[in-house]
């Protein structure tokens, strides 16, 4: 099988860490480009995450660049509580050797798109700045975007507030753009993202390999399991992969349950802004709102979560991996 060309778009903290080495391991994927805006950490920070995770994954030359390091219209806000001062959860990792395009992020996008011979995955995992600002600034390379898989959002409750995901929080603007451009939208929101998860025996096994890939998955996840313990939650013993669920959505959708629906961003100030608001209805008089033309998405309400579990272990520990 011929491998599927992707660009990951990323705001390097804890999961989006995961997602990267799964892609780079995963030989249905072919990582073309990685861009950088700043989401879970800094922009800075977010380009040297990504390298580190890199130099980890070991998969060759790959280019790197730095994007927006704000929202379009709003301050940046960061997620230091979940992902750590570092945003790779302090693990003091070295300074990785290899540096970032000179560039910015949206001409390696534009660059990317234009030279390749078939139409690219874009594997959206962050605040979808950069995405907004390439459709903005070069519309040409629309139709070189096979799809985008878009780690964003949420069906019900949000987690930056109690009505938006972060993603989408962090630049709502960004991501009305992205979803009123008319492309092929996979939303892998809040409801699939904590439902993948492996179990803390999985997480040891990842952290005790002598591979410094799975050795790294395995230390992201174990501070994850640190924080799961600190939340008021029930205790259970697994722990979710986030944004490496998204990876494995653009690998196989055969384990997603979806719904083609009309999705609109609340941009108002206020308790809503950010939502992400699925129109579901099915009902005689749901046909109201068609004249205002939004674009539907492929939205993931649920997974079989054990395909994605194998996926990722398989990716990450080949046939060491547990049954």
């Amino acid at each position: 099988m011929t491998a599927q060309p992707v660009i990951l778009d990323v705001d390097t903290g804890v999961d989006d860490a995961l997602a990267i080495l799964l892609a780079v391991r995963h030989p249905a994927l072919d990582v073309r480009a990685i861009t950088c805006t700043g989401g879970n950490a800094p922009l800075a920070q977010v380009v040297e995450n990504t390298l580190r995770v890199l130099d980890a994954a070991g998969p060759g030359d790959i280019p790197v660049a730095a994007g927006a390091h704000r929202p379009l219209l709003e301050a940046p806000q960061h997620a230091v509580a979940i992902h750590g001062a570092d945003g790779l959860a302090d693990l003091n990792l070295p300074r990785s050797a290899q540096r970032p395009e000179q560039g910015h992020a949206v001409e390696l996008l534009r660059r990317t798109l234009a030279d390749s011979a078939e139409p690219v995955t874009i594997i959206s995992l962050a605040p979808l700045t950069n995405i907004a600002m390439l459709l903005r600034l070069h519309p040409e390379v629309t139709d070189r975007i096979a799809r985008v898989v878009m780690m964003g959002g949420a069906v019900g409750s949000g987690n930056a507030t109690a009505a938006a995901e972060f993603n989408v929080w962090h630049d709502p603007e960004a991501a009305a753009i992205v979803l009123s451009e008319g492309l092929d939208v996979l939303m892998y929101g809040l409801e699939p993202f904590y439902r993948v998860s492996v179990t803390h025996d999985d997480a040891r096994r990842l952290a005790d390999a002598d591979d410094p890939a799975p050795r790294l998955a395995g230390a992201l996840l174990t501070h994850l399991i640190g924080i799961d313990a600190t939340e008021d939650r029930v205790a259970d013993d697994r722990v979710a992969i986030g944004d490496a669920g998204a990876v494995c959505a653009a690998i196989d959708p055969s384990p997603l349950v979806t719904r083609l629906a009309p999705v609109e961003v609340a941009l108002t100030p206020g308790p809503t802004r950010g939502q992400t608001v699925v129109d579901l209805r099915t009902m005689v008089g749901a046909d109201i709102t068609t004249a205002r033309a939004v674009p539907p998405a492929t939205v993931v309400l649920d997974v079989d979560a054990e395909p994605y579990r194998r996926l990722f272990l398989d990716a990450l520990l080949g046939a060491t991996a547990p049954a």
